[in-house]
């Protein structure tokens, strides 16, 4: 039956691809040939055409103010390079089966982000049961026993559970909400299904933006993408690829199964090799499409050129970053097999903490100090600018502090005087700068430094690779080894010459070939020549994010001995009903900054009090503009988590409205009630919504003086609040500043809690800056409640 090019695109299986179609009737430019994208193809009736992808040409934006009831958007076209970084709302619309979600969603091994969905009821398997909103990741498809199956997993206690559901698997599947952070690139090649739009969050940039930004000024809101794809096809006596809209007003019918597609070109892409299988390889193939500034040293990737593809396989390389601070650092992933030398570079450290993670077994850690510390407990040492250390081991030592004794982790040094030395004890805690000392002067290979220190490690190129024409490693000035990554290559040879091959990236190179013939020669044994890759800030980043093996966090920093928990009675907080704020931070004539007492604000109380007193303790004098943006950044950060508190009733029902008060000329800078913050910021809201909704809908386990703790999953919790904080955030940033400041030497423990979810969406604006600690103690003012 003949449809339309648009009606047989709406219905295609992606995974059925390659197909063969007839062109039956249509409309055509200039009799017969439709030039499309530079390409002139033949489309008259009775041509033969085989489909070979699908890929989304330009992207269409419309902006909402509202994520639903959207009014006559004007959509306008998003450059495909557009460096704005977005959350994912996730889709309300239901997948009624399996093979649904597998249509409209490319799964396969090589993925990188696997999509997740829950289903609305317990599916019960023969050995588990999936439990009702569970999330479901959807791994890939495979033929087993005859049948397809979709490869899944669920996540339970940190442990993975595997399982297979049947395409035919029916019932109410739907996507699960996603905290991450993602790039635009990254949506276009994972995260819009087909025959779907995808609406999204604007949340900030990854990177200046030359260009005219698309969106009004201070944007920050819903959007709602709407792909416009291209076909992608060979004819038969052509050697290049079509590229058609499915817009064209032909008629098509679909005659893969009665017709020999060993007729057309047999083109597969730099994926598609991979996803071959061992037995396949090796084969001969012709490059139709060649990657772009490709660096290998011999042109053997040129279209017309004949390849050989050996096999697929994975190789080891270690990702390096310049050290540089005064220009953009460039990226390079080194082979192991790389023949330069390497000698060591002094390595700087922010925190004693920092020592205790570098120290090694292999030789004592020398450092001097670059910043003075001085100790509040007798017991530990000070520390002044230019003393030396040896760090040894961490330890713990009792204190006196306030009178009371407590338990302190330390760092046991010793400390190197002229003509002696002398044992010191220094806080982990403790925030001071420290420089290692370099004793060694030996030169070391790539794959020594790697056995012998822990990554990341600082080197410079002392002797360049005498077996590569241009080492591009042997001008920089310095390099940080950050760590091992393992990658997904294909070992190619120029046919002429095919003992001689060289790895291919799958990820990071982008070529189509054509499968000429399988390989029957006998290469022999196969000499593989690597090369020191230099990849894009965000290839960087992408390689960061998916295929580091860095997948948790540090273990946690120490805590410091003033850090206290308060605790907070969310019930107590309800009887207040007014809240009289201090004069506007948008004032330019603020003297002093104000502290935000957060137990008075409904915020986590456990949050340390060190860290709640002096969050907004700013040197007043010096950063008059920095305290401004700071208390008026963290205001919003505060008041969301409230009022979003409030109108999802986590307080219970109120019997009356809360409503902070100012000073009425600072009204329009802020909102001030649940009613006004949420027709204002309806996003923020629904966000900050979301983290205490879900802990009203789990079980309250135990009750510690009318604080209710919860059985939740932990992850679950921090990525949800992590979200509101940066829905906050990112709302107040175009306001006032930036930048979030915070103080170096206090709230650990409540800004790891941070630092990790920002650790799982990375790559993520930063937006916590740190500023030295005043010494003075200064008098602010405080939140007052009142009846």
């Amino acid at each position: 039956m003949a449809l339309s090019l648009e009606e047989f695109i709406h219905s295609l299986d992606l995974r059925t691809l390659p197909r063969v179609l007839e062109i039956q009737s249509g409309f055509y430019f200039e009799g017969s040939i439709y030039e499309m994208f530079g390409d002139e193809c033949c489309l008259s009736t009775g041509e033969v055409i085989k489909i070979t992808d699908l890929k989304i040409k330009k992207i269409m934006a419309e902006i909402c103010e509202q994520v639903e009831g959207c009014v006559s958007p004007k959509s306008f076209e998003l450059p495909m390079n557009f460096p704005g970084l977005f959350k994912i709302v996730a889709d309300t619309t239901p997948y009624l089966t399996m093979e649904e979600i597998t249509k409209a969603n490319h799964i396969r091994p090589s993925r990188l982000n696997h999509p997740c969905f829950y289903h609305q009821k317990d599916i019960k398997l023969e050995n588990l049961i999936i439990k009702q909103g569970e999330r479901i990741m959807l791994n890939s498809v495979e033929e087993i026993n005859g049948e397809i199956m979709v490869n899944c997993g669920v996540l339970r206690n940190h442990q993975k559970h595997s399982f297979t559901l049947p395409l035919s698997q029916e019932g109410e599947f739907y996507e699960c909400e996603d905290e991450h952070i993602y790039t635009l690139k990254e949506i276009i090649q994972w995260k819009i299904p087909k025959n779907r739009t995808r609406t999204v969050i604007l949340t900030g940039f990854s990177a200046k933006w030359d260009s005219t930004n698309p969106f009004p000024r201070g944007f920050y809101g819903a959007v709602i993408l709407k792909p416009v794809y291209e076909i992608q096809g060979v004819m038969k006596f052509r050697k290049d690829i079509v590229r058609i809209l499915p817009s064209l007003d032909v008629e098509v019918k679909d005659i893969t199964d009665n017709y020999d597609a060993n007729w057309f070109l047999q083109v597969l892409s730099t994926q598609d090799l991979y996803e071959m299988t061992n037995k396949e390889f090796p084969i001969v193939a012709e490059v139709i499409e060649a990657p772009q500034g490709n660096q290998l040293p011999i042109s053997i990737l040129q279209p017309g050129k004949t390849i050989v593809i050996h096999k697929k396989c994975q190789a080891s390389k270690i990702l390096a970053s310049e050290i540089r601070s005064n220009s953009p650092k460039r990226h390079f992933l080194i082979p192991t097999s790389y023949k330069g030398r390497f000698k060591r570079r002094p390595r700087e450290f922010p925190t004693a903490y920092d020592l205790e993670i570098a120290k090694s077994e292999k030789e004592p850690l020398h450092v001097v100090a670059t910043k003075a510390f001085h100790s509040p407990f007798e017991e530990l040492s000070s520390v002044s600018v230019g003393d030396e250390f040896l760090v040894h081991h961490s330890q713990t030592t009792e204190v006196l502090c306030e009178g009371i004794k407590k338990v302190m982790d330390v760092l046991a040094c010793e400390k190197i005087l002229k003509n002696s030395r002398k044992a010191a004890l220094l806080p982990l805690y403790m925030d001071g700068g420290f420089v290692e000392v370099i004793h060694d002067k030996k030169l070391y290979q790539i794959s020594e430094l790697c056995a012998q220190f822990r990554l990341p490690f600082n080197v410079k190129v002392s002797v360049r690779d005498l077996f590569i024409e241009k080492d591009i490693l042997a001008a920089t000035p310095g390099l940080q080894l950050e760590e091992s990554i393992t990658n997904s290559y294909l070992l190619i040879s120029d046919f002429a010459n095919p003992k001689k091959c060289w790895e291919i990236p799958v990820g990071r190179v982008n070529m189509t070939v054509q499968v000429v013939n399988n390989f029957s020669g006998d290469p022999g044994s196969l000499l593989v020549s690597t090369v020191v890759e230099e990849i894009t800030e965000e290839q960087y980043y992408m390689i960061r994010r998916y295929e580091g093996s860095f997948l948790h966090p540090p273990p946690r920093p120490p805590k410091h001995p003033s850090g206290e928990k308060i605790e907070l009675t969310p019930l107590s907080l309800a009887k207040k009903k007014t809240v009289n704020l201090p004069k506007s931070p948008k004032s330019v004539h603020v003297d002093r900054p104000k502290k935000l007492y957060l137990n008075q604000v409904g915020l986590d109380s456990k949050v340390p009090a060190g860290c709640q007193n002096d969050l907004a303790d700013l040197e007043k004098q010096k950063r008059k503009t920095e305290a401004t943006a700071v208390t008026g950044i963290n205001y919003y950060v505060v008041i969301m988590y409230f009022l979003a508190a409030i109108e999802s009733e986590f307080f219970g029902k109120l019997p009356y409205e809360v409503e902070l008060l100012s000073r009425e000329e600072y009204r329009s800078n802020f909102c001030y009630s649940v009613e006004e913050c949420r027709a204002s910021y309806p996003q923020v809201m629904d966000v900050a919504n979301r983290l205490y909704k879900y802990l009203l809908s789990r079980k309250k386990v135990s009750s510690t003086r009318g604080i209710p703790q919860y059985d939740t999953d932990e992850d679950t919790v921090i990525f949800k609040m992590w979200a509101a904080h940066q829905a906050a955030v990112d709302v107040a940033k175009p306001k006032f500043s930036d930048v979030l400041f915070w103080p170096k030497s206090k709230c650990y423990d409540y800004l790891y809690q941070e630092a990790e979810a920002l650790l799982k969406n990375f790559p993520i604006q930063a937006t916590i800056s740190f500023y030295e600690d005043s010494d003075s103690e200064d008098e602010t003012e405080e939140l007052i409640c009142e009846n």
